[in-house]
Order: structure tokens, then sequence, then C-alpha cells
């Protein structure tokens, strides 16, 4: 079982900053971001200044930050295109997932990978699990129907979708649904991660609950901590009706935690991003 809190790394708080913060109120990106203005907002979340100037070189290597010159003419990194397309692509499921209903059906996977292309292999199954598929049957993969759009649309993006067919449709059994969704996903690993979740941001939720001013740098700080615990569990979770979970599932409590921390934080976190970024002339988020 991987670890139910993985540890987050300075790439992946930059990584989380700009899903957050490195766009718009319109989802459009913002200009390229002060390399020292990179370091402050970082470093407000614990991240010294060597760890992130080596996660950004890591990260412009990967293709998803760009260099580029602010009007000011300041070092600075942007998102690149493929960048926003994945932020994109996780803000619908991060943000935007719809109520599972069991009246959903389920997709089924089927691949074909020739020997020269194995290496695709890898690639499909992995993207297969990171968009919340569970194991059937060698060489079936299954998910709750309401990903069928989004994963003939990653797997169009990522050119892997000639190796795939799709199918639609109900679980005709035999055996009863309930027992062969805890064969297809290992329920008790998706459930501790949930709760390692709470455990650490429900009584950060707490905290705020009960304050009457917002500090902006620790409102950033604590959004910017819970996103990016929050943004890999939509992933790991495929959203199965509740009718097919066990009755103590913390899937949903783990959710209302993470949209009221939202709701509490983020815009002011945003009114701190924007003032550090003021006073490196760049542009805020608008």
């Amino acid at each position: 079982m991987s670890d139910p809190q993985p540890q987050r790394t300075p790439r992946s708080l930059i990584v989380t900053f700009y899903g957050a913060y490195g766009r718009d109120a319109r989802g459009e990106p913002l200009g390229p971001v002060p390399v020292a203005a990179l370091i402050t907002l970082l470093g407000a979340a614990g991240v010294d200044p060597p760890s992130v100037r080596s996660a950004v070189s890591r990260l412009k290597r990967r293709g998803l930050l760009v260099p580029a010159r602010t009007p000011a003419g300041a070092a600075g990194y942007a998102l690149s295109a493929e960048a926003r397309e994945l932020l994109a692509d996780g803000d619908r499921r991060i943000y935007g997932r719809p109520t599972p209903r069991a009246s959903d059906g389920w997709v089924l996977a089927v691949f074909s990978v020739p020997e020269e292309e194995r290496h695709k292999r890898h690639l499909l199954r992995s993207r297969l699990t990171r968009l919340g598929f569970g194991t059937a049957a060698p060489g079936v993969w299954i998910a709750p129907g309401h990903l069928y759009e989004e994963t003939r649309h990653v797997l169009r993006r990522l050119h892997l979708d000639p190796y795939v067919d799709l199918f639609t449709g109900a679980h005709a059994g035999f055996a009863p649904t309930v027992e062969a969704v805890a064969r297809w996903w290992d329920l008790p690993a998706i459930a501790a991660r949930h709760r390692a979740f709470l455990d650490a941001h429900e009584p950060v939720l707490g905290r705020w609950s009960r304050r009457r001013t917002t500090d902006l740098e620790a409102a950033y700080r604590d959004y910017l901590m819970a996103l990016d615990a929050w943004r890999r569990l939509p992933y790991a979770d495929p959203g199965l009706p509740a009718t097919l979970l066990p009755a103590d599932w913390p899937g949903g409590r783990a959710a209302g935690v993470f949209g009221r921390l939202h709701r509490r934080l983020h815009a002011a976190g945003a009114e701190f991003v924007n003032g550090v970024l003021g006073e490196r002339g760049a542009p805020g988020l608008g």
C-alpha cells in the first residue's frame, strides 16, 4: 500500500501554486512570475530558495514552465501550453466532479499495443490508473460511466486513442456489484488517503472557522497545503456511487472539508499573491 499522505515536494508545491494562482479569475495564464516572487511565495510554504530554483529547473526540463521576462524586465517563468492544458484538465476533476449515480453505468477500456511500441503499454496503464480506472480482469480496465468523456479527451490529447477501445454499459452479473467493486479497486487504500487528508486539514478548517480576522499569508499557506494534498485524491478515488461504498466511506467528508477551505481561504490567498507580485512589478491575478 502506498503512503496514504504522500510527502509534498517543492516541485509539487510549485505546480499547485501555478494551478491555484498562476491564472486569473477567467482561467487565463498570468504573465511570467518573477523568480524572486516564486522564492517569496514558496518560502511562505516552507520551501528554501535552492529547492525552489532546483524544482523550477526540473519543471522547465519537463516542458511545463517556460522562461520569459516580465514587463519590468525581470527573469521569470510562465506556464507552457501543455501545462495550461494539464491544469484545465485538473480543474474539471478537482473542482467540478458531478455527484456519481448508479445509473451512470460503467466505461470499459481494452487496449492492444504492438510489441515494437510496448513503451506505450506502460503509459496507457499509468494513465488509466491516474484517471481512476480499476482492473476488472487482465487487460480489462473499468471506471464509473461519468469518467467516459474525460477518458476520451485525455487519451486523444496523449495520442493514445488508436490503441484503445472504449465500451459503456451496465454490470449484468454475476457477482453483486458491491463485491465486484471491492475487487476492482483497493478501497481500503483509497479510504486511508481520505482519512489522512482529514487528519491533516480538518483541524485547519476548525481553526479558520473560529477566526474572525484573516491573515492573508496564513490563508495562502494553508490553502496551498490543502490543495497540494487534495488535488491527487480525486484521481485516486474514481468517484463511485455511495450505494457501492462502505457505510463509513470518508470521501464525502474529505471533499466537504476541502470545499469549505477553498471557499474560506482561496480569495484571501490571492490577495497575498497579488501583494507579492505587485512588489516585484508583475501583473496580478485580476
